[in-house]
């Protein structure tokens, strides 16, 4: 028996096209260096982010990261760096030995629509939180299909897609100076 497709309006791709590619590596300096090296960036650096009522498998954490985002053509790259050793899946990814793509971002419209439709689909909210000040909401999502099937669905304001319009076009007039931005 094949399984059948769900109908569009209720299938994950209905939510959006992927639009970031997002690795936790080991070494946070040398993958900025690489992803540099292949053209990526400027790369925007945000130190210490604080998302609210972050959840890992379902229990409070208080997870402490960093991360760059940079584009290379249309698509965002993201680099994370975990400070402290708090659960989340960024400590998982590293403690079982893994490198590589760790999640893809899909922008939403609806994060309790998204939620839904992973639900529906069988995927496990691994890992959610809120933006400051009621900006927005992020789940991240294990669709079950081992590494690199990890989802991240993000739903923004007007400021946030504004901004990464911004770091967008600082890509495509990038001259390749200055290529890590906000850097302490």
């Amino acid at each position: 028996m094949t399984a059948s497709a769900p109908a569009p309006d209720d299938s994950l791709a209905g939510l959006g096209p992927i639009m970031q590619l997002s690795y936790c590596p080991t070494d946070y300096d040398a993958a900025l260096a690489h992803w540099i090296s292949l053209g990526a960036g400027p790369f925007f650096e945000m130190p210490h982010v604080q998302l609210e009522n972050v959840r890992f498998r379902g229990k409070p954490s208080p997870i402490d990261f960093s991360m760059a985002i940079g584009y290379l053509g249309d698509i965002q790259i993201e680099l994370i760096h975990q400070h402290n050793d708090a659960p989340s899946m960024y400590t998982e990814w590293h403690a079982e030995g893994r490198e590589g793509l760790q999640h893809m971002c899909v922008l939403v419209d609806d994060i309790e629509d998204a939620r839904r439709r992973v639900t529906a689909q069988g995927g496990t909210v691994l890992q959610e939180g809120t933006l400051p000040g009621g900006a927005g909401a992020v789940i991240y999502v294990d669709t079950g299909g081992g590494p690199g099937t990890v989802m991240e669905y993000l739903e923004i304001g007007e400021a946030g897609r504004q901004g990464f319009a911004m770091m967008r076009e600082a890509h495509r007039t990038w001259d390749g100076s200055e290529p890590i931005r906000g850097r302490g």
